[in-house]
């Protein structure tokens, strides 16, 4: 029995990615040890380092203009270092309120400098004109993909000010022009790795600015300064990291994958949508390609529905807490034949408790 894994995160990683590491594992190139023993500083690590940035500068497009930072702490982290860097303590940031995820990362923000909360959240959809009311700010803030409430917003906000955006659950997962952007940064245990890694790829005129106060492992400059190694990195995340990169080229790059990851989605949305038994609330303009919450109409059938899905190979379905119902993450890694075979198991449950 095939086993899919629809954790929001961590989430699964490529079978591919995942043999190779195993082989790998106990003796990297036939060093006789794992690349999770290699000094960071050494040659042999370095070209490690060196071929992830550079393949994650081509799946993107990014530019010199850009450092590519590899940091530790995951997204939350950068919740505080972003307004430290970019902004000063008596200065106003604009943050777009999506979900669970930006409102977390506005409420962090306001410790360190002056937030302006626009909340976009209204039924089951979001109201993008209010973005508008932004543009005083040092920089703005949202959340493309909100894991949590499965609420998507695909056009980046129009602003003059530096847009700022958290990609932790949608990057590589479909094409961005980085150039429209300040900073984008990503914790890695969704789309590109295992938990522990953060990425983050920030315009060089934008560091160098810090507050004061700033902790020198949150300081863009100083990062950038040493190469994401001011303090040993997340080596081995940062390793398996630029085999994921590796792998998406081998599949034919960003675009491939988005165009993958829409029907995917396009499955899962349209057989929850084709009957009453099961229901997705989100307002159909704002569905995230990355992760789906539905609800069954009978909540009572939710235990029963959890245990017979886990039986069948489909893990990590439930909803999260503060949500509850179901939740099939759909990541670059989860294969076609994963929501072939979770939609199947739904059709058959329907069939079996109608």
């Amino acid at each position: 029995m095939s086993v899919y894994n629809f954790c929001a995160g961590p989430a699964m990683l490529p079978a591919e990615v995942m043999a190779k590491a195993q082989k790998e594992l106990v003796d990297f190139h036939g060093l006789g040890v794992s690349v999770m023993e290699l000094s960071h500083r050494s040659k042999e690590y370095l070209a490690v380092a060196n071929a992830a940035e550079a393949n994650l500068r081509e799946l993107m497009g990014i530019s010199d203009d850009y450092a590519v930072l590899f940091t530790h702490g995951g997204a939350r982290a950068h919740f505080s270092a972003i307004p430290l860097n970019l902004a000063g303590a008596d200065d106003q940031v604009d943050y777009l309120i999506s979900g669970q995820w930006s409102a977390g990362a506005a409420q962090e923000a306001a410790k360190y400098a002056q937030v302006n909360r626009i909340d976009l959240r209204v039924g089951n959809g979001l109201e993008m004109t209010r973005a508008g009311e932004a543009g005083q700010g040092a920089y703005l803030h949202y959340c493309p993909n909100e894991t949590v409430d499965g609420v998507a917003i695909f056009d980046e906000p129009d602003s003059d000010q530096p847009l700022i955006a958290d990609y932790s659950s949608c990057i590589l997962g479909r094409e961005i022009d980085i150039n429209r952007y300040g900073l984008i940064y990503a914790g890695a245990q969704k789309n590109v790795g295992p938990a522990g890694l953060a990425l983050v790829i920030v315009r060089r005129d934008l560091i160098g600015q810090a507050q004061p106060t700033t902790p020198s492992i949150l300081d863009y400059g100083l990062l950038d300064k040493h190469d994401s190694m001011y303090n040993t990195p997340p080596t081995y995340a940062w390793y398996l990291a630029g085999e994921v990169f590796k792998w998406i080229k081998a599949q034919g790059g960003v675009a491939a994958m988005a165009e993958l990851n829409r029907h995917k989605a396009a499955l899962l949305y349209d057989f929850i949508d084709s009957g009453d038994f099961y229901q997705n609330r989100v307002d159909p303009s704002h569905r995230s390609e990355m992760n789906v919450p539905f609800q069954l109409a009978n909540p009572d059938l939710d235990a029963a529905f959890l245990a017979q899905s886990q039986q069948a190979g489909l893990m990590a379905l439930k909803g999260h807490r503060s949500v509850g119902g179901m939740r099939a993450s759909l990541y670059n890694a989860m294969p076609i034949e994963g929501v072939q075979a979770l939609v199947a198991f739904m059709k058959a449950f329907e069939l079996q408790h109608k």
